[in-house]
This record gives C-alpha cells, structure tokens and sequence, in this order.
C-alpha cells in the first residue's frame, strides 16, 4: 500500500513540474489538468507522502526511512534531474525499480537457495534495460516540448538518430539477461514470453529506424508498456501450479 501510495505521489509532484511542458506535448491532458489547482496537487502530494510515512513506520523503522529516502529522490528527480542528459533517463528507470529491490533485501537472508539470486538479478537487469529504452522512447515523442522547456534529454542534445543508435544497443543488451533466464536457469513456461519479447523487440527496432512522428514514437511507447505489464502477469508461469493451488483454496472457502 505504501508503494502504491508513494507511486501517486510520485506521478503528482511529477505533472506539477510538467505542467508547462504538457502544454505542448499534451494539450488534451493539460485542459484536463487545469481543473485541478496546483496549490490542491501541492495539498494532495503532501498528505499522501504524510500517510505513506506512517504506513512504513508501522512495519519497521527501516521502511520509513526507505520510503522517506524514496520521496526525496523522487521529488530531486521531478524538481531537477530530470532535465539533465542521460541521468535523468538513469535515475527514472533506477527509481521505478528500487522497490523490488528493497523488497528482495528484506527478505535475501530467508532465501535458502543463492542461485536465486542470478533468476532475480536477471529479470531486475532485463526491466531495467526495458523501463530504459521506454524512457528514451518517450523523450523522442516528447522532443518539441522538452527543447520548448529548455530539458537537456538525449534527442534534444544529440538528435534522433543518435537516440536510436542508443535504443538499438539497448534492445541488443537485452538478449543478455533471456540468455541467463532461459539457458542457465529454470524459469518455466515464462521462456515464452521472453521469446516473444526478443521477436516484439526485432520488429520494434526495424519500425523505429521509420518513425519520425510523435505518433508513430507514441505507439512505439506503448508496445514497450505492454511488455512491461505483460511481464508482471507472465511471471506466474515460472511456476503454473500455483494458479491451481489458489484456485483449489478458493474453492474450499
């Protein structure tokens, strides 16, 4: 609950700082947006961070401070990283995941098995690599906005096709960590899902060397969305019987 909270907040304090650039980059979502005030937005963001700092309190006191940590970041991130080349693209994508992270450091000394930790680290590198090229895609659709704003994004800086080359390398890290998961380790009925995240991501690759809409980035964006969470709900198939297990103890409820 307390992620889920601080994700909101995130995504307030976020379009707060947007709200200029939106202007531009989406005008439908900002006509929207104005219904909204930004002193309530400031009252909004500040009580959610309140009520997320004492949901972490009542777990421990190493989770509050997590959690204060991660505010903070998330706000420096929002107020100023952002507009910097290349770490802003780093620190959104390193933020988006840091959770799991935390997640796994709570809970790494009741792991038995250490060879986990390779199956945990791969699929954290794989996310990561694709939560990265999302972000970069993002910063093609949004280049007109961005340069509008004065944001020092990698496009605006360097161009497009520069942004692309880094894309391609990207996508071709990404077979790194299938090869760990797939090859070296046991992950079940999920290799199909990376196999067709390999052949998404060929075809991704060959469309994107075409593109040069903020249309044709944005349905680039969502494809990358869509592995994502197809990612997240795939997971369950490392293991299936665990479906049938909770299908069994909800019958018996």
């Amino acid at each position: 609950l307390a992620s889920s909270l601080t994700i909101a907040s995130g995504y307030i304090i976020n379009n707060f700082y947007d709200s200029q650039k939106d202007l531009i980059n989406r005008p439908q979502k900002s006509m929207l947006d104005r219904l909204v005030s930004q002193k309530t937005k400031l009252t909004v963001y500040f009580s959610l961070n309140f009520l997320v700092a004492l949901l972490a309190l009542l777990v421990s006191w190493r989770a509050s401070l997590f959690f204060s940590v991660y505010i903070f970041l998330i706000w420096f991130y929002s107020h100023k990283v952002k507009r910097f080349t290349i770490i802003g693209n780093l620190m959104s994508t390193l933020m988006a995941i840091l959770p799991f992270f935390a997640i796994f450091l709570m809970y790494y000394k009741d792991i038995e098995d250490k060879s986990s930790y390779v199956v945990i680290f791969s699929h954290a590198t794989f996310l990561f690599l694709l939560l990265l090229i999302r972000e970069m895609i993002k910063d093609l659709e949004n280049i007109i906005g961005d340069f509008s704003n004065d944001y020092q994004t990698i496009p605006v800086v360097y161009g497009e096709k520069v942004s692309k080359y880094i894309i391609t390398v990207l996508c071709l890290l990404t077979i790194i960590p299938v090869y760990i998961l797939i090859e070296l380790d046991d992950v079940g009925y999920m290799d199909i899902y990376f196999y067709v995240c390999l052949i998404i991501l060929i075809f991704f690759l060959l469309y994107l060397w075409k593109s040069k809409t903020k249309e044709q980035f944005l349905m680039l964006h969502n494809v990358l969305k869509f592995l994502i969470v197809a990612g997240v709900f795939c997971i369950v198939l490392i293991d299936p019987s665990v479906l049938w297990h909770g299908r069994n103890l909800l019958l018996k409820i």
